[in-house]
């Protein structure tokens, strides 16, 4: 199908392409070319007279002026500046010093007590080095771990001297002298308990001069339950010691021993046991055949012998409560020296007899005893014990001297 092209219309007036020549049209490449010569564009490109020529950066000349900064502070800030580096300095020198000091000083106490460690010295006041060069010291404070005193160790002695002078001075030093110090001991109950652990007994405070000490004693093959109270006190103006109360040795539920020969001491049967000895017949017969125990009783013979032919005779002597109150205060030690066959009939050890007998009151009071003595100072001076207080964690004892000299 043939299509017939479009015609523009030549009855429309205002068609502005009807009757205009070809070269008539405007060429709009012309007119863009035109515009070349516009104000406009002159504008951009008008040169600023205050315009240097760019030139690429000289990185040079800037790292020069950073460097220059410094000498461009003030003369003031520049001053604060080296007094802040020099006091860093001294600041630094003078701990160092003070450091060595104190471990030097630290290593000769070692040396000079006997220690198996080394104390912790602790020298205070800022700075030091203008106390060194003063040869002397405002305060210095010594921390000594276990300290050897007789028998048991001493867990701290801690003290504070103050006013120490050195003689000549820390390079040649040849001693000090302290005007005044004070401290104090611990003796720590731990180290009570692993020293005299032999014995397994542990030691706990009981109001504030008293320690009671509890646990096991082996006598004779036995362990034993020992319990005793040891009354803590000072001892001249040196030591302290203890004044051991209430000893007294359990052998199971049968019989307690109490070492010593005054009233109450020995070994006797417990109340229980002796409740129990009265219902058993043939023990109780053993004992009427002991004529020491029949006195010791005071049972009149003629009931004893009655007693010994009827069984309710004897239920009648041992039936009363004055019969096991009589019992339990009968020493079974002196009655079984000759008859120590008795001591098996009451389900006793007869060897118990030789450890209790040699177990004397002030052999188990030297066993509990937590008497100690100040160790013997290096150099002269007088230090004393002022007072003795019983804590939870041991015993403290406070202490001070005067006039100190310690040689080197």
């Amino acid at each position: 199908m043939r299509t017939t092209p479009h015609r523009i219309s030549t009855d429309r007036p205002d068609n502005v392409y009807e009757n205009r020549p070809a070269d008539a049209y405007e060429n709009p490449y012309d007119e863009l070319a035109a515009l070349a010569g516009n104000p406009l564009d002159e504008f951009l490109h008008e040169a600023d007279p205050d315009d240097d020529d760019w030139s690429p950066p000289n990185h040079r000349r800037n790292s020069r002026r950073k460097r220059n900064r410094f000498a461009g502070l003030p003369i003031a800030a520049k001053v604060l500046v080296l007094l802040l580096v020099i006091t860093a300095f001294l600041g630094l020198g003078d701990r160092w010093a003070l450091l060595y000091t104190e471990h030097e000083a630290a290593a000769k106490l070692k040396d000079a007590m006997h220690l198996s460690a080394a104390p912790e010295v602790d020298i205070d006041g800022f700075p030091f080095l203008t106390q060194a060069l003063d040869e002397r010291l405002d305060t210095v404070r010594i921390t000594v771990p276990d300290v050897a005193a007789d028998r048991i160790s001493l867990a701290k002695v801690s003290t504070t001297a103050r006013d120490v002078r050195i003689k000549g001075g820390l390079l040649d030093f040849k001693g000090a002298e302290i005007e005044s110090m004070d401290g104090e001991v611990l003796l720590s109950f731990d180290d009570l308990n692993r020293e005299l652990g032999a014995s397994q007994v542990t030691f706990t405070a009981r109001g504030h001069d008293r320690v009671i000490a509890r646990g096991t004693l082996p006598v004779a093959g036995h362990d034993l339950r020992v319990a005793a109270e040891a009354r803590i006190q000072r001892s001249g103006d040196h030591g302290i010691s203890t004044r051991i109360g209430g000893m007294r040795l359990d052998i199971g539920d049968l019989a307690t021993y109490r070492p010593g020969t005054g009233p109450g001491q020995g070994l006797h049967l417990s109340r229980k046991s002796a409740a129990q000895l009265r219902h058993e017949t043939e023990k109780v017969k053993a004992l009427f055949r002991v004529d020491a125990v029949v006195r010791r009783l005071g049972v009149p013979e003629s009931a004893v012998r009655a007693a010994l032919r009827n069984e309710r005779k004897l239920a009648e002597l041992t039936g009363s409560p004055r019969f096991v109150k009589k019992l339990m205060k009968l020493n079974l030690i002196d009655v079984a020296m000759g008859q120590p066959w008795l001591l098996k009939k009451l389900g006793l050890d007869p060897a118990l007899l030789d450890g209790l007998t040699e177990l004397t009151r002030p052999a188990l009071a030297d066993r509990l005893s937590l008497g100690f003595r100040l160790p013997k100072l290096p150099g002269t001076g007088d230090v004393r014990l002022r007072d003795v207080k019983v804590e939870k964690e041991g015993i403290r004892v406070r202490l001070s001297g005067v006039g100190l000299t310690i040689d080197k």
